[in-house]
C-alpha cells in the first residue's frame, strides 16, 4: 500500500484537510483518506441514546466532509441506532466518494453495556436495518465486532 497526497491539504478558511494524511486503498480497490471519521461518540453518555445537543453532532459530521473526511466508521449498536441516523440526516444524498463502514455484532442494554450476538440470521437482520438508517444500497465495509 501506498500513500499518496492528491488534494490540498488545507481548506478555504485555512484549516487542515484529512487529504494531508495521504491515501490508501480499502480492501485493495477503493481509495480513502487514512483520517477517517469514528462516530461512536457522537452519541450520549456511555454511547446511549441521543448526544445532548444533536445540531451539533450533526454540524461536526458535515464539518469533517468538508475537511475532506471520505471514510466514516459507526456501528448500529453507538446509540443504539444513534449514530447511523445522525450521519443520514447530517450528510444524506451522500456526496460521491464518501463511504460509510458500519458493523454489527454487539447489542446494547444500557449505556457503557454491550453484549455480543453474532448469529448469522441476526446479523443479517442487522445489515438489513443498518441499510435503512443510513439511507445506503450498499454498505462498502460491514465489520464484525466480535464472535
Amino acid at each position: 500500500m501506498s500513500t499518496t497526497t492528491t488534494s490540498s491539504t488545507t481548506s478555504p478558511d485555512g484549516a487542515p484537510t484529512a487529504a494531508g494524511s495521504g491515501t490508501f486503498l480499502l480492501g485493495g480497490d477503493l481509495p480513502i483518506t487514512r483520517l477517517g471519521f469514528g462516530a461512536m461518540r457522537i452519541t450520549g453518555p456511555g454511547i446511549w441514546g441521543p448526544p445532548a445537543n444533536p445540531a451539533e453532532a450533526r454540524a461536526v459530521l458535515r464539518r469533517a466532509v468538508e475537511l475532506g473526511v471520505d471514510f466514516i466508521d459507526t456501528a448500529d449498536s453507538y446509540g443504539p441506532h444513534v449514530s447511523e441516523e445522525l450521519i443520514a440526516e447530517a450528510l444524506h444524498p451522500y456526496p460521491e466518494g464518501l463511504v460509510i463502514a458500519t458493523k454489527g455484532g454487539l447489542t446494547r442494554q444500557g449505556p457503557n453495556r454491550w453484549a455480543p450476538v453474532a448469529r448469522p440470521a441476526y446479523l443479517r437482520q442487522q445489515v438489513e436495518m443498518s441499510l435503512r438508517r443510513l439511507k445506503l444500497e450498499r454498505i462498502d465495509l460491514y465489520q464484525l465486532h466480535r464472535i
